[in-house]
């Protein structure tokens, strides 16, 4: 095991900005950076034993300071969106940036800890390193002082550990997620459309027209969007389902069925053509499957300068479901002042 610290430039405002390489015996090499403490590249073996890169990203630091797809990001403080840009937290309002279809907040606005210059701590011993970031009062539009940390480790399991810890000295919000888009084929193969993917879930939230749960989860059984068991993305994604035809494919959130308050598996997925798998553990309520619809939308040249187009990755974000603080039906993400904050995911790969 290893962890190699390089240079990734400077910020528009000349700070150093690094990359972090961490490697395990089997060969796994992951790649991360203190801008926006951002997943670069997960290196696996394929079936042919050629190291491959499955998730999308850039190769210069000037395209993650844009990044309109999030790619590989950290997002904070509340992943996914919020209606009318809205909540209320002990009798009080709090606004944020309505910075999707000039109503509602996605992934917490304009000034998401995605675009932070993060400290960071490396540890060889735990081979993992640690991003740590201070968020003001009201920054964002969120109440309280926030004391955040993202920790990276590549286990001897293959598993890339996600951590989140934080600590708030008022009532907020809490809900981080990792932003990554996988392609078990290969980052510039093309689309994701022949992967299978499993979800632990007999539960979705019904959406409207805005990508806001009305508060009604819904079976998934007899649906499109049943991934009880393995299902090629490929067989349903255009189909005439009304909740599909909504956000042009998936792009949903599943109710985690489950069995602890723990860590458990809520979702794996696999490609045939690589031989890898992905199976994902996390201790979180819900999953939110989103097949890269609409990256076409603005084309994103990606590292060695392929061009990723519609559905080229697919993201599993984990957290709580979108809209929660304001949804009563739904587990709140609140976070108590004093209270610390803990979460945990797991990206685990096999070949």
């Amino acid at each position: 095991m290893s962890i190699s610290i390089s240079d990734f430039g400077k910020t528009v405002d000349n700070e150093p900005v690094s990359l972090f390489t961490i490697k395990n015996k089997n060969g796994i090499t992951a790649t991360f950076t203190n801008w926006g403490a951002t997943i670069v590249s997960i290196l696996v073996p394929n079936k042919d034993g050629k190291m491959i890169d499955v998730v999308l990203g850039f190769d210069n630091l000037k395209d993650y300071f844009i990044n309109h797809c999030y790619f590989g990001a950290t997002i904070g403080r509340n992943g996914n969106r919020v209606q009318n840009a809205s909540f209320k937290i002990n009798d009080v309002t709090y606004y944020l940036d309505k910075n999707e279809r000039n109503k509602n907040d996605l992934h917490s606005g304009l000034n998401g800890y995605q675009k932070r210059l993060w400290d960071y701590s490396v540890d060889n011993k735990n081979n993992s390193v640690s991003f740590k970031l201070f968020s003001p009062d009201m920054d964002q539009g969120f109440p309280g002082n926030f004391n955040i940390s993202v920790t990276y480790k590549l286990n001897e399991d293959n598993g890339i550990e996600i951590s989140y810890n934080g600590i708030s000295d008022k009532d907020t919000i809490a809900n981080m997620t990792n932003h990554s888009y996988f392609n078990l084929n290969g980052h510039n193969s093309g689309s994701i459309l022949n992967h299978y993917l499993q979800i632990n879930s007999k539960k979705f939230a019904i959406i409207d027209e805005e990508s806001i749960p009305t508060g009604v989860l819904a079976d998934v059984k007899g649906t499109p969007l049943d991934f009880t068991n393995f299902r090629k993305i490929a067989d349903d994604i255009d189909n005439g389902f009304e909740q599909l035809q909504l956000t042009k494919g998936y792009d949903h959130s599943f109710l985690v069925d489950k069995k602890t308050d723990g860590l458990e598996k809520v979702a794996s997925l696999k490609c045939e053509e690589s031989g890898i798998s992905m199976d994902v553990y996390s201790d979180c309520v819900a999953v939110q499957f989103y097949a890269g619809n609409y990256i076409d939308e603005i084309p994103q040249v990606g590292k060695g300068n392929f061009t990723y187009g519609n559905r080229s990755g697919l993201c599993l974000e984990t957290g709580f479901l979108p809209n929660s603080m304001n949804e009563p039906n739904f587990a709140s993400p609140i976070l108590k002042a004093n209270e610390e904050y803990n979460s945990k995911t797991i990206y685990k790969f096999s070949f």
